[in-house]
């Protein structure tokens, strides 16, 4: 078990036709890579984005999808941990489908599955969302063993939700991926700030890779894929277009934080009580 890990993000621009984000996938998961990267990070809904009914048609089940078999296919020939941002899963007997993270180890094999728990049904720079038309919530925290690193799998709007990252620290997450769709208006004001925060308060790495461009006509998303350290330092942001961006992370810095400021060793748990609802 290495105290160093490489960890690369892919940053792409997907739309409703699987094929061409499957194929472009595919040659920036080789780019990311040839970096040396030990875990890969793909980003939300990366293999189809799209309407309610483009998201159901391409979604798919976990067993026998084309683009599971594919992300298993990516970690096994490069030997990497890939953590496949998010797909629409199809799940038998569900009206609605999961916004669905699963991770593979480099011989391509499921390490987790995590389904997106908070659904995004807001209104913002004009435009409405309402992930929870198409998608149903998942409805627990999901850490994985990656080369030897305990990974918190999470997504997107989730970042917005502290108390999720903080069971992922306190069930030993040193690392937490967060692939994204993020809006321009939320991502200009919000992204770099809710990404820091969650790395600084839980003394964590976080890797966040992006939708980047008009992946919804005139829903522009923000892109800015960024990995940032335990103590909130950018380490590694993509530029406004398709990339990958890679940094090393090693382990002592996560100790000597923690060492140094012990904010989770400093909780008093017996002193929070979730307030009774009305």
């Amino acid at each position: 078990m290495s105290d160093l890990l490489r960890v690369a993000c892919v940053q792409m621009t997907s739309g409703p036709e699987k094929a061409a984000n499957l194929e472009k996938a595919e040659q920036l998961v080789a780019r990311a890579a040839a970096t040396g990267a030990d875990l890969v990070a793909l980003p939300e809904k990366w293999n189809a984005i799209g309407t309610t009914e483009q998201l159901h048609a391409a979604a798919e089940p976990l067993e026998g999808g084309e683009s599971v078999a594919a992300m298993a296919s990516w970690a096994r020939s490069h030997a990497i941990t890939l953590v496949g941002g998010s797909i629409s899963e199809r799940r038998e007997g569900r009206e609605k489908l999961s916004n669905t993270s699963i991770a593979f180890g480099p011989d391509g094999e499921v390490l987790g599955v995590y389904r997106k728990i908070h659904l995004f049904d807001v209104e913002v720079g004009g435009n409405v969302y309402r992930e929870s038309e198409a998608e149903e919530p998942g409805a627990e925290p999901v850490v994985v063993q990656g080369e030897g690193w305990p990974v918190g799998l999470t997504v997107c709007y989730d970042v917005r939700f502290p108390e999720l990252y903080r069971i992922l620290a306190l069930e030993g997450a040193e690392l937490v991926t967060v692939p994204a769709h993020f809006t321009t208006p939320t991502g200009k004001d919000h992204w770099h700030v809710l990404l820091r925060a969650r790395a600084i308060e839980n003394q964590y790495f976080v890797a966040a890779p992006a939708q980047v461009g008009e992946t919804l006509p005139g829903k522009p998303a923000y892109g800015r894929s960024l990995i940032v350290d335990p103590w909130g330092i950018v380490v590694a942001q993509a530029p406004d277009e398709e990339t990958v961006i890679s940094a090393e992370l090693d382990r002592a810095r996560l100790r000597e934080i923690r060492e140094k400021l012990p904010s989770l060793r400093n909780r008093q748990a017996d002193a929070y009580r979730w307030p009774t609802l009305a």
